[in-house]
């Protein structure tokens, strides 16, 4: 009878805490059947307790600390602070059969949603726990400086991150994240974002793998992230699978440092809306395969931006990666005809080609630029990207690597996707009223490759140096 009596006593005990917790707003994902043993996949356990606290009016769902939570697809929910305890971490299942819902909607050619929301408000991602997205799982054989993708159709299993679709005012904060196999961080018609103080760590031989993505979102905020990616590091577009929810403005990036195989900022290569008012500021990027990028490649336009106070340090990587060590990068371009996804979902509907909008009001100060490539501005026609501002913007070249120089790349674009010439400090392809003050060139002890002294001048009209 005792021991009766015992089990009694500390079941009606664990009741009481776990009543006591809900009551005071804190969910724990253990309660409601999570194992978090690395093993069971705990994605029904971790769903309700998302779906009670909303419920219940909002409050916080807790992973506790010591554990790991393999998990499937997970839908966040209004009034949630979804909150990973030090020492917990969330880690996708590898198995791909479990993700079948698109990142993009109907074009299901590029991946799917592993933590997910739609038309929320008030949701928070906070703590010191880590959000592993188990990239390598996806991945195919590994190669010199990448992974070989998977073969693919018009359907990719690769799980997203998280995606967060007409969200209003969000929180991601403190939490790592890290090896994603697509994008990671996405946030589509999004308004009032906060992304503070995370550490979002990919494996840099993993392709398509962003780190943010300010997809058609507005009232943005970026500052204080470690943040290193395959692919982008921090990206602005506007895609078309998205329209409906209209251009991407008001965004701040403060205080953040980055690495990148494919380009550490970059606006576009998606674009069919309005990208304005934008500043980046106080920004380091090291070791990556192009710094700044504005890669305009649709219809939409791109104005409006500031890039401040910057050290930036690119050096070649192999041709799988757009770039050729560009520290800064300033083009607009028509879209190449290519494969399914060009095809079918980059152009408007209907149309078998593209083409691209005006890059204006681009300034760019105080940024100092180590790397065997110089910067390049470029447009398909005279006129469409105009008024490129460089003030004390010094580049400093040398060769480092064994990859050939004396080349840019225009990739994806109509035709020869690079340019064959020699390494200029700056080379202006196609373009108009550009001003380059109290800037400096400097060569290393080791030249690039056809290194060439000065500005390279190419169908430029009023290129102003002073």
């Amino acid at each position: 009878m005792r021991t009766k009596h015992l089990i009694l006593a500390l079941f009606s005990l664990f009741l009481l805490n776990a009543c006591q917790q809900r009551q005071n707003g804190v969910y724990n994902v253990m309660d409601y059947g999570a194992a978090g043993d690395g093993k069971t996949d705990d994605a029904t356990a971790i769903q309700q307790a998302v779906d009670a606290c909303s419920a219940a009016g909002g409050g916080t769902v807790l992973l506790p600390s010591g554990h790991t939570f393999l998990c499937g697809p997970l839908k966040l929910a209004s009034d949630v602070n979804f909150h990973l305890e030090p020492n917990s971490r969330l880690l996708a299942n590898p198995d791909e059969s479990v993700y079948t819902e698109s990142a993009f909607g109907e074009n299901r050619g590029e991946g799917m949603m592993w933590i997910s929301g739609k038309d929320l408000k008030n949701l928070s991602i906070t703590g010191t726990g880590t959000i592993d997205g188990n990239g390598v799982a996806f991945m195919g054989k590994e190669l010199e400086d990448s992974y070989e993708l998977k073969p693919v159709t018009d359907f990719d299993p690769r799980p997203h991150v998280l995606t967060l679709i007409n969200a209003e005012k969000t929180v991601i904060r403190d939490v790592t994240i890290c090896n994603s196999a697509y994008w990671t961080i996405h946030l589509v018609g999004c308004y009032d974002a906060l992304i503070e103080g995370i550490s979002l760590l990919n494996n840099l031989k993993i392709r398509n793998g962003d780190g943010i993505d300010l997809d058609h979102s507005c009232k943005v905020r970026i500052a204080d992230c470690f943040i290193e990616s395959g692919d982008d590091c921090i990206c602005l577009k506007n895609r078309r699978e998205f329209e409906e929810y209209g251009s991407c403005e008001d965004i701040v990036v403060s205080n953040c440092v980055m690495t990148s195989r494919s380009c550490a900022i970059k606006i576009g290569s998606e674009n069919m809306d309005v990208i304005n008012n934008v500043l980046f500021n106080n920004c380091i990027i090291r070791g990556s395969n192009r710094g700044v990028g504005i890669q305009n490649r649709d219809e939409g336009t791109v104005t409006n931006v500031v890039f401040s106070n910057m050290l930036i340090d690119c050096q070649f990587f192999s041709d799988v990666w757009w770039g050729k060590a560009e520290p800064i990068y300033v083009t607009s371009y028509p879209r190449a005809v290519g494969n399914h996804k060009d095809a079918g979902w980059r152009f408007p509907k209907g149309a078998t080609e593209g083409r691209c909008g005006e890059v204006s009001r681009i300034y760019f100060t105080n940024i100092k630029c180590t790397s065997e490539n110089g910067v390049f501005v470029g447009g398909d026609v005279p006129g469409k990207v105009n008024h490129i501002f460089f003030k004390d913007v010094d580049v400093l070249l040398y060769k480092r690597t064994g990859y050939p120089g004396g080349i840019y790349d225009k990739r994806p674009c109509l035709g020869e996707g690079f340019v064959h010439d020699s390494t200029y400090g700056f080379y202006i392809d196609t373009a108009s009223d550009i001003y380059i003050e109290d800037s400096r060139i400097m060569w290393g002890d080791t030249k690039p490759d056809k290194a060439a002294d000065g500005v390279m001048q190419k169908n430029a009209h009023n290129v102003v140096i002073e």
